[in-house]
């Protein structure tokens, strides 16, 4: 039998709600500047109830962290199918829609929040970071990636996490052109590899003969080859 009042959530389920009742403060106002007040109030319950449930912010904000880097390293998966360029150009899609919606809480992760020097939040940011190198490489078809491509990758993430760091600062550049962007400097970062590696050169001409002729990769040799006639 059910009465007209609040439903009793287990422990498990209340858990989950103040974790997603975090996530939303975060994703609007950097973990530093919400207190647990805060989050008491917007989940309904009392402050000493939310210790019932995490020892302290810092164990929330780990948690609500967990959530937000497995969803943000599953914006990398994508289905291996079409050119790589257009693949690339989805990923960076799904990528900025979570810098969109958490921007301060993104902001304060990769800038050092509440959980600076924290162990777990260190592992968590890396695991994101790794996911994302491995899915880069899978779209490659790069089982044992040469020296320079794992360089490329890697250098390529950090990239995308600094221009969302800068973008989020302002947002004077329309986002759409910044995804291009990136894409665009994953071709570069990799022809500029490919240059001095036969075993990326080879693979990368593989890659590449599939790109059509209005692709992202097409569109960057036509802004070369144009910027190149008219100097």
């Amino acid at each position: 039998m059910t009465t007209g009042g609040r439903r009793r959530m287990g422990v498990e389920e209340r858990r989950q709600q103040l974790i997603g009742v975090a996530l939303e403060l975060f994703s609007r106002r950097s973990p530093d500047d919400v207190s647990i007040d805060e989050i008491a109030s917007a989940a309904g319950i009392s402050r000493p109830l939310v210790y019932h449930y995490f020892p302290g912010k810092l164990s929330l904000y780990e948690a609500a962290l967990r959530r937000a880097s497995d969803d943000l390293a599953s914006r990398f998966v994508e289905p291996h199918e079409g050119p790589l360029g257009a693949r690339l150009l989805r990923v960076m899609g799904r990528y900025f829609d979570f810098v969109d919606e958490h921007g301060p809480g993104f902001s304060a992760l990769m800038r050092g929040g509440p959980a600076v020097g924290s162990s777990t939040t260190n592992a968590l940011v890396d695991s994101v970071r790794q996911r994302a190198y491995e899915q880069i490489l899978s779209h490659m078809g790069a089982v044992d990636p040469p020296a320079r491509l794992d360089l490329v990758v890697r250098s390529w993430i950090s990239l995308a996490e600094s221009t969302a760091l800068i973008w989020l600062d302002g947002r004077r550049i329309p986002r759409a052109e910044l995804e291009a962007q990136l894409v665009h400097d994953f071709a570069a970062l990799a022809a500029v590899a490919a240059a001095h590696d036969e075993e990326l050169s080879t693979l990368l001409r593989g890659l590449l003969k599939d790109e059509p002729g209005d692709g992202p990769f097409a569109d960057l040799a036509t802004r070369l080859i144009a910027l190149a006639s008219s100097s």
